[in-house]
This record gives structure tokens, C-alpha cells and sequence, in this order.
């Protein structure tokens, strides 16, 4: 459930690649079968707001409405539930609608 954010140097122009991905594989075992656990490419996502477009308010909220589906909400198979990857995802934008 680990994010991971490869920051790269700032370019001439101002701009720092970096790639954003959860620290998982890409899980081609499970591929298809919406079981996969979300919450890592979400917060991935998060580090993107907060690191490449500076939108730390955004970043916040996002990490805010995980925090509260993974205390309250559905669970995949990998956290003891039986939730789909997209109960999860969806779980996390009605957080976010809050």
C-alpha cells in the first residue's frame, strides 16, 4: 500500500520530471480480475499533486479521504475484506465529494 515518487531535476524551463507509481508490481496475476488493492496508485497520485503541481490543499484532502476509507470503508481480499479495486476507488471519491 506504499506510493513511491521518483523526483527528477529541475530542467531549464523549471519543470522536474518524476514518475509517480505505487512501490508494487504491476501485479499481471491479478490483472483483470478487480481484486487489486487501490490505495497505493491513489497515493501515488497524491505525492503528483503535492510534488510536480504543487497542489498541497488537493494532496491532503486525497491522503485525508484514504485515511478515512481505509479506517471505515470496504477492504480488499489483501486487507482482510472482500471488496473490488473498484469499491475501493469508488469509496475514496465519495470521501473526497465530503
Amino acid at each position: 500500500m506504499l506510493p513511491s515518487a521518483s523526483l527528477g531535476t529541475t530542467l531549464a524551463d523549471g519543470r522536474i520530471p518524476s514518475l509517480y507509481e505505487p512501490i508494487h508490481g504491476s501485479a499481471p496475476d491479478i490483472a483483470g480480475r478487480g481484486i487489486a488493492n487501490p490505495i497505493a496508485t491513489i497515493a501515488s497520485v497524491a505525492l503528483m499533486l503535492r510534488h510536480s503541481l504543487q497542489l498541497e490543499n488537493e494532496a491532503a484532502q486525497l491522503e485525508a479521504a484514504i485515511s478515512r476509507v481505509l479506517t471505515n470503508g470496504p477492504r480488499t481480499a489483501d486487507l482482510g475484506g472482500s471488496a473490488s479495486t473498484r469499491d475501493v476507488g469508488d469509496a475514496v471519491l465519495a470521501e473526497l465529494a465530503l
